[in-house]
């Protein structure tokens, strides 16, 4: 298969290793080779099987413009992009493009999501009251991270209404991400925590996410199929 890597930072790089490591063909571009998408012409995306996308908020949109606007696939791993969705699926869906999102490609942070929605489900209405702290790197834009938010908006689903639900995010370091949400009570607490050693888990599911939309057409959640994959 062959895929074009946008974005040539820490995860971007490892996700090119990852995917050539997989046995398939990895060209990468960085913002200097591809500047508000002008590179990601319907020529040069015929190349390729599909896109990866590891770059900015701000970047990543013109990136989408380009890719689903020329018919293409493309699965999005940045995040803090998602007030523009509605646009996106609707021009998949006008193009017959392919669109593959999420907060997360981790499949731990994946498990730790339905478990965060079946703690909603079963500790709300024994009075537990949430929170969540979320730490990541210091060159981490969105406060808080896609994660937070996603974890936050399963355990409403396992309630079934909106909760008051603060997220503290930390910034230090590198450090690779680390989620605690925790449900307190006037008897105990609760904490359920993801954290990544590395970055690896993310390059991976991102990669299994490609090779799973090369074949498909349509907007998917990753949270939605990656138990598919």
């Amino acid at each position: 298969m062959r895929i074009l890597v946008l974005g040539q930072g820490k995860t971007g790089k490892l996700v090119a290793e990852v995917a050539t490591e997989r046995g398939h063909s990895v060209r990468g571009l960085d913002v200097n080779d591809n500047a508000c998408g002008t590179a990601l012409t319907a020529a040069f995306l015929a190349d390729y099987d599909v896109a990866i996308d590891f770059t900015t908020p701000e970047a990543v949109v013109e990136n989408m413009r380009a890719v689903l606007g020329a018919g293409a696939k493309i699965v999005v791993g940045t995040t803090g992009w998602y007030a523009a969705l509605p646009e996106m699926l609707t021009l998949a869906k006008s193009k017959d493009a392919g669109l593959l999102y999420g907060t997360n490609y981790s499949i731990g942070v994946q498990v730790t999501m339905k478990l965060a929605q079946q703690m909603g489900a079963a500790l709300d209405a024994a009075g537990y009251k949430f929170s969540m702290v979320e730490t990541h790197h210091v060159t981490k834009l969105d406060k808080p991270s896609g994660t937070a938010i996603t974890l936050a908006e399963m355990v409403e689903r396992g309630a079934s209404h909106k909760l008051d639900l603060p997220i503290e995010s930390v910034r230090e370091g590198d450090a690779k991400g680390t989620h605690s949400l925790a449900a307190t009570s006037q008897a105990d607490r609760i904490v359920l925590t993801h954290e990544a050693f590395n970055r690896r888990g993310f390059a991976e599911g991102a990669v299994r996410a490609a090779e799973w939309l090369a074949s498909r057409t349509g907007s998917f959640d990753f949270r939605d199929v990656w138990e598919k994959l």
